[in-house]
């Protein structure tokens, strides 16, 4: 039976989903340490062809691989490093400008509705202007004094495991052959070629699937960059950037994107609300894009999954680890479904059965040639 002709049926779909949800569970329970390592993973990817070309000019493979490892280091840890006691001092400042940009989207809101209430006779009946001015404002004022300091130092309080990145990539790039071989030296000879395939099928949907992320987020980033630069918007690369990264977060991730851009337009123009529109509509017009034609050729080619198998996922993650399941969600059931159809093929091919039971007998032939049963 060829890799190619099986197809995992519902037991095996059954056990791809639960483990799923175990091991994002499990993962919520050691974030600290699964975020890092997956930003390794993505950095290991990234700096692999690199290695390779040092490689290739004679350079050893551990010296290539530390080469690569200490320019990531330089250009992503040090940033961290000197930005840690800047965002200490910032945090004042912080607070200020986040109520500065909650007052501009609370303006932006009331202006539409007072607009609505010109329009319509039962709104303005129904005060819902000053009603919703009222709650909102109240509401956001006691969420900045009572979580904000929470998040602030929660983010302080991460900062520092994310240098663990650089030191883990390195590890994954010098020693990522030998953990291989490792795997492998315990595999029975008669699985050897199929567990060889398997091992490089989860390495490449691991790669196609982070490296078409980026891809992804680059595409976003100057999409949305470009858009928001035309609207007229300052700092429209790194919000841009900003809300590309949020959208790694499925569905929820655009809202929160979108929703910051509209806060900083609505107190960067005031009394403009066209400009928070023409923003909106941006968001919509790269999220078509996105679905229809950035997905498909990124991210989709590593995962072949149905669209309906997906979305469900996607809930089923969020409802067992919340946010980071959200994340997490897709890229391990992308690797579970390839271990779990592996196994399934393993388990129901007769033949590397019968080769693992003649290998089996032979080895018990040789190891009892020289014995004498009287």
């Amino acid at each position: 039976m060829s890799l190619l002709r099986y197809r995992a049926g519902p037991l095996v779909w059954t056990g791809n989903i639960l483990a799923t949800c175990l091991l994002l569970f499990f993962f919520q329970k050691i974030l600290w340490l699964v975020v890092p390592f997956i930003l390794a993973l993505v950095l290991h990817y990234l700096l692999a062809p690199l290695k390779l070309r040092l490689l290739l000019r004679g350079v050893s493979h551990d010296a290539a691989a530390a080469m690569v490892s200490v320019a990531a280091f330089l250009v992503f840890a040090l940033p961290v490093v000197y930005g840690f006691p800047r965002l200490l001092g910032d945090v004042a400042g912080l607070h200020e400008t986040l109520l500065r940009y909650i007052g501009g989207g609370i303006r932006l809101l009331t202006d539409v509705l007072s607009d609505l209430e010109a329009r319509s006779a039962f709104l303005a009946e129904s005060g819902a202007r000053a009603m919703l001015e009222t709650q909102l404002g109240g509401f956001f004022e006691h969420f900045t004094e009572k979580y904000l300091p929470g998040i602030v130092m929660g983010l302080m309080v991460w900062s520092p495991s994310l240098l663990l990145v650089p030191f883990i990539a390195f590890f994954m790039l010098r020693d990522g052959w030998r953990f291989r071989r490792l795997l492998l030296r315990a595999v029975p000879n008669a699985y050897f070629e199929r567990s060889l395939a398997l091992i490089d099928a989860v390495d490449r949907t691991a790669r196609q699937y982070f490296v078409g992320l980026l891809q992804l987020t680059l595409l976003d980033t100057l999409c949305l960059a470009a858009g928001l630069w035309v609207i007229g918007i300052d700092g429209a690369l790194m919000l841009g950037l900003v809300a590309a990264v949020l959208a790694w977060i499925p569905f929820v991730g655009s809202v929160i994107g979108c929703l910051l851009v509209v806060l900083v337009v609505a107190t960067d123009f005031p009394g403009q609300p066209g400009v928070a529109y023409a923003a909106i509509g941006l968001f919509v017009a790269v999220r078509l894009l996105d679905d229809f034609v950035f997905m498909p050729v990124t991210v989709g080619k590593s995962l072949n999954m149905h669209p309906l198998v997906t979305v469900l996922m996607i809930f089923i993650g969020g409802a067992v680890a919340g946010v980071p399941g959200l994340m997490l969600v897709l890229p391990v059931l992308g690797v579970v479904m390839v271990l779990g159809e592996s196994a399934g093929q393993l388990l129901t091919d007769p033949r590397l059965h019968a080769r693992h039971a003649h290998a089996k007998a032979l080895e018990l032939r040789r190891v009892t040639r020289d014995l004498r049963i009287d």
